[in-house]
């Protein structure tokens, strides 16, 4: 198992975006990353939870923006941000999402925008991201998907199609910036207690002391691990699930 001061080693140090770190997984990788010593920014799009996530990982007001990663004049003022703030990036972790029903239950401009959030927007940001780490020769890419592309769960067909995109999206690109010294890992989990979850606050407690369901520091953890992996080592995918997974 990695100790804390091997993740510390890997971390510390490091120019990291986190992209959606204001809720769920995102906030508990920005509050790792930071106690790793990494040198983190994030941005969401409500201020409030931006606010509130940078407090609790001890960040300054500077490295936390206002932003909609569906729009990309946002992520093109985020990069920005980092090259003006930072001298450019080390890594970059996807975890902006928003949840999504049934195609035929959802008005037109919702589909759009969970499409638009959920894989168009990952995807402009690794391309952001990989214009600056190969002319540096590396970096790290962590893209968040899920594993509702294997479950094909009724209500999830949007969900479902916008990460089977980015699991094929980051498969493919490793194999395009891999020799340029840029690693591209995808991370799937299974059921997560988060603020995307339909469930109460109790009943996510619940399913997390049973078993039924992850916490999201779990999925943290496992980020940390992928990011800590040596120079020369890529974790292409890595999925990871409660051990009583519920399936609908």
């Amino acid at each position: 198992m990695m100790s804390h001061k091997q993740g510390h080693h890997a971390i510390s140090g490091r120019r990291i975006l986190v992209a959606g770190g204001t809720t769920g997984i995102g906030r508990a990788v920005l509050m790792s990353l930071s106690r790793l010593g990494g040198r983190v920014m994030t941005f969401g799009r409500d201020p409030v939870a931006l606010h509130k996530a940078l407090q609790q990982a001890g960040l300054s007001e500077d490295r936390g923006l206002t932003c909609d990663v569906s729009n990309p004049a946002d992520v093109e003022q985020v990069f920005k941000t980092m090259d003006a703030q930072m001298g450019g990036i080390d890594a970059l972790i996807t975890c902006a999402a928003v949840g999504a029903e049934a195609i035929f239950e959802m008005e037109d401009s919702d589909w759009r925008y969970a499409v638009e959030t959920n894989l168009l927007g990952p995807l402009a940001c690794a391309r952001a991201a990989v214009q600056r780490m190969l002319p540096q020769g590396a970096g790290d890419i962590i893209l968040l998907s899920s594993i509702s592309p294997d479950i094909k769960a009724p209500g999830e067909s949007v969900y479902a199609a916008t990460k089977a995109g980015i699991d094929t999206f980051a498969l493919t690109l490793r194999k395009e910036v891999g020799c340029g010294g840029v690693r591209v890992s995808v991370i799937q989990p299974g059921s997560v207690a988060s603020d995307m979850q339909t469930c109460s606050a109790e009943e996510q407690r619940k399913a997390v002391s049973q078993a039924e369901m992850l916490n999201a520091d779990e999925v943290a953890q496992a980020i940390v691990f992928v990011l800590s992996r040596p120079p020369g080592c890529v974790i292409p995918v890595m999925r990871i699930e409660p051990i009583r997974q519920k399936m609908h």
